[in-house]
């Protein structure tokens, strides 16, 4: 996008507007403490061509396309056909802002219904809304939700679920006097079912999981159902939307809320976003869900329409009844995830998760017997956490292989050297695990 400046004239006449001399006293309410002490040392103007050929330069440092990725952690490197980007991008879409007069965009309320009709069918949820900015902003807004729904002020998080979401969902209950407990995980890196049950009690109003967790192994969603219904807890689930092309839905071991991230249907990984978080709830729990949620009815001619229905935010009820003060959705990548979906169909994504998990499982078998890497839990989808000897050593080979070799655990967790949580998608083949395999000391 191109940025004209104002001119002299024009920035004086806007200070003369505001009745003040100069720019900076736009800043004099600022502590001094924070303001810049000096000018910033940037260098010479540059003229449009210039420009161009100066950030060329620059871009062509990174070099994370021309490397495999093994890396996960919540973004995974899947293919995204080509019709996901070729309709993405008309005009119609592209150039389309939040429909704030949303009954004037039927396309757009329609791609949305379309969205949510899918994730619905996906999680087995009965609601789903219109989308969120991430899976770590759903997770904090379904925390909202099971709180004012359960009149309570305390969750307790797995704490294998990501150290991000984690975080995200202490900075929401922060905000909202909600007290966001997390258990500790096992060293088969298993959420500590015993520690969680300990941390409950009568203020708590839900109980939330990560299927697969962080670390990419299935938990026992049989001991999470029977601990929520033991304790009249809503059950909150952050769920990796392609493993639901295999495992059953969230739905069916009794998810009162489902969240997640909705990066791998159909969005690059963009160097860490924009992404989108999508959320499922039951239907008795609709009118607290946040957001938008796109509905279906008949116009005046008796033809089929869509409209914004049960918004409870603050754009369009009283403020202080207002569910979340979220006032948009991330349409386009939702409308990405919807396109990939529908081209996919159900087959399609099945197949994408089971060579996803079968790549898993390859790589597994290849290092069972290996005395220089070791499998710490085999019961996984498409992410694996193995103890590699010298790892800081393999890890920088693996880089000089043009291999992204995986996850330091030690960067989110004290105690895990010499930890790699790997992720495997669809894309990666044999030839490249053999190579990763390779890299980190096993022949």
């Amino acid at each position: 996008m191109r940025f004209i400046s104002h001119a002299p004239s024009q920035i004086d006449e806007m200070l003369k507007t505001l009745g003040i001399s100069n720019v900076e006293s736009l800043f004099d309410d600022i502590d001094e403490k924070i303001k810049l002490s000096q000018n910033l040392k940037l260098p010479a103007p540059l003229s449009e061509v210039e420009l161009q050929r100066e950030f060329s330069r620059i871009s062509k440092k990174n070099k994370g396309a021309d490397y495999v990725t093994f890396i996960g952690a919540g973004a995974y490197d899947h293919y995204v056909p080509a019709v996901v980007n070729a309709l993405i991008s008309r005009s119609e879409f592209y150039t389309s802002y939040t429909p704030y007069q949303a009954e004037r965009s039927q396309g757009t309320l329609a791609a949305i219904f379309e969205y949510q009709t899918m994730i619905a069918k996906l999680t087995g949820m009965d609601v789903v809304n219109a989308s969120i900015y991430d899976g770590a902003s759903s997770l904090g807004e379904a925390i909202l939700m099971a709180c004012s729904i359960k009149r309570k002020d305390k969750v307790i998080l797995s704490g294998a679920i990501h150290p991000a979401y984690i975080t995200t969902a202490e900075t929401y209950g922060f905000g909202a006097d909600i007290d966001v407990i997390s258990s500790s995980y096992t060293s088969s890196y298993e959420t500590d079912w015993e520690q969680l049950e300990d941390l409950i009690d009568d203020s708590t109003a839900a109980l939330v999981i990560s299927m697969p967790n962080f670390f990419g192994v299935l938990e026992d969603v049989k001991r999470a159902k029977e601990i929520a219904e033991k304790n009249d807890l809503m059950l909150i689930v952050s769920a990796n939307p392609i493993s639901l092309g295999l495992l059953k839905p969230p739905a069916e071991y009794g998810a009162d809320i489902v969240v997640g991230e909705g990066q791998p249907l159909g969005n690059p990984l963009n160097f860490g976003g924009p992404y989108l978080g999508f959320m499922g709830a039951k239907a008795k729990y609709v009118r607290r869900m946040p957001g938008r949620i796109v509905g279906e009815t008949v116009d005046a001619d008796g033809n089929r329409a869509f409209v914004l229905t049960l918004q409870a935010r603050e754009q369009h009820i009283r403020r202080e009844r207002a569910t979340s003060n979220i006032c948009s959705n991330q349409a386009l990548n939702a409308l990405a995830a919807t396109i990939y979906l529908a081209y996919l169909g159900k087959e399609g994504l099945r197949d994408v998760a089971y060579h996803s998990h079968a790549n898993t499982r390859y790589f597994i078998e290849r290092v069972k017997d290996s005395k220089e890497i070791k499998v710490l839990n085999s019961r996984v989808f498409n992410e694996v956490v193995v103890e590699v000897k010298d790892l800081n050593k393999k890890y920088q080979a693996a880089l000089d292989r043009g291999i992204l070799p995986g996850l330091k655990l030690s960067r989110f967790f004290t105690g895990e050297e010499n930890k790699l949580l790997i992720a495997f998608t669809e894309k990666r083949t044999k030839q490249e695990i053999e190579q990763l395999i390779e890299a980190l000391g096993v022949s």
